[in-house]
Parts: structure tokens; sequence; C-alpha cells
């Protein structure tokens, strides 16, 4: 298991049923969905973008591919008791991280993520405000969005993405705590277990100009899309042939200006 796994009580033992009874409901037992829709045309061109950039980090970080993205899944952090519904003791970011993680549970698509069942938070969360923000700095004990990642489900970083103002603020859980991160020099928020950097991007992406949430590396270069990366591979090539014409070109006339001399030039 690498470093960056956070558990939710270090002395507990992290076995997926340790000291629970079997009855408690799994991701194929709870709701995964609250009936609402959710989403703006900027939404799902956005969790895409994020995970595409990332997607080469992750699997250098576990070569054996135990990590998981969720995507507006539920993460449940509480049981319910009826008549409350069952998906009201859950919350579902936008776009979140796990590490040390299968992406399956025996051979299942997850339908959502139980912390009971597996103890291992999220290591990011990334919120993209729809509204006014309020609901996303909600720190109502027990209910408000920002109350429940720092204080029950205790994500070590979380994220507030506004297109419309082309920010993002950053939190980092601090003695249980989060705390606002100060941008470096770069206006990057340093997410230093991955050695990456998220920031805001303008841009072209899936035809939508915007702001983007993007991911940068700890030197600064920003991280390629498959398709970003592609183009440059053919940009590198093109140019390698276009460097390789022109040797040729300059080879042919060092030559003819040899023979003009009455020298015959070295094949």
């Amino acid at each position: 298991m690498s470093q960056i796994t956070q558990s939710l009580d270090p002395s507990t033992d992290l076995s997926p049923t340790a000291g629970l009874p079997a009855s408690l409901p799994d991701h194929t037992q709870l709701p995964d969905s609250d009936g609402n829709f959710v989403k703006n045309f900027q939404e799902p061109p956005e969790g895409d973008l994020l995970t595409d950039c990332i997607t080469p980090i992750l699997q250098q970080l576990h070569p054996d591919g135990q990590y998981c993205i969720g995507r507006d899944c539920g993460i449940y952090w509480r049981m319910t008791e009826p008549p409350e519904p069952a998906e009201r003791g859950a919350e579902a970011p936008d776009w979140f991280y796990v590490p040390d993680v299968p992406p399956k549970l025996d051979g299942e698509i997850r339908r959502s993520y139980v912390l009971w069942k597996e103890f291992v938070a999220p290591l990011i969360a990334l919120e993209f405000v729809s509204g006014d923000g309020t609901e996303e700095r909600d720190k109502t004990p027990k209910k408000g969005k920002f109350w429940v990642y720092e204080r029950a489900i205790r994500v070590p970083y979380y994220g507030i993405y506004e297109v419309k103002k082309a920010r993002v603020e950053v939190y980092q859980l601090v003695n249980g705590r989060y705390q606002l991160m100060a941008v470096n020099e770069r206006g990057h928020y340093p997410i230093e277990p991955l050695g990456v950097e998220l920031g805001i991007w303008q841009g072209l992406y899936q035809n939508q100009e915007w702001p983007w949430l993007r991911w940068w590396d700890a030197r600064g270069n920003l991280l390629l899309t498959a398709e970003e990366r592609l183009e440059r591979e053919r940009q590198e090539k093109e140019l390698a042939q276009q460097r390789a014409e022109q040797e040729r070109q300059r080879a042919e006339r060092l030559a003819e200006q040899l023979r003009a001399l009455g020298v015959e030039p070295e094949v």
C-alpha cells in the first residue's frame, strides 16, 4: 500500500469487514442516484479533462492498477434511519480519487463508495459550483458539504471550482480542520502526494471555450490529454522530418559545390 493511502482512523483494523456486522449494506444495496438532474453542459467535459490528464500519473503511482476515480458517485459516510432515505447519508463529489483500492469490487462496477466497508478516504474531492458556492462551503454540522468532507469523510484535499469566476479554492486538512491553501508562484495549488499542481487553464476543450480546471506537473508543465499528446507527437515527428529534409538538401548543395571545384564528395 502506498504512502498516499488515507484511513479514517489509523488505529483501526483496515480489513473490509473488521468489527462490522455482516448486515451493513454494501455498494450494491445502496442507492446510486438521488433522482435529480445535477449536470450542466460544462461539467461532464470538465470531469473528462481531469481524468484524461492525470491518468498517466496515476498509472505510474499505481502500477498494480489499485485506485479508482469517482464522478458524481455517492460516498456513503453514515447510516440513516427510516424514513430518512439512505442517500442522505452520502455526498457525491463531482470528481474524486481514492488510492490503493480496487477499481471494481468482486468483478462488479462500483455503484457507490461505502466507507464502512473500505475505510480508505478519497485523497482529493472536487466540487464544480453551479450556483453561488453556498452549498459547497456549507459548514452545517452533519449536513453541509464542507463539514462532511472535513469532519466525517476527512478528505485531505477539497477543491471548490467556480467556472463563472475562473477560479478554484483548495483546502487541505491540517490537524483535523481545513485550511485554505496558498497558491504557488504559478498560481497553482500543489497536491504533493500526487506530485502535481491544480489550477485554471483558459482554452478550448470538447468544442467549448472556458477557464478549465487542469493539472500541471510539479515543474509547472501542463499535463496533456491523450489527444494533445498525440498532436504533440505528430508535430515533433513532422519537425524531425523537416530537419532531416533540410539536412539532406544542405548535403546536396555542398556536394554540388565540391564537384564544381573538381572535388568528388565522399559518400
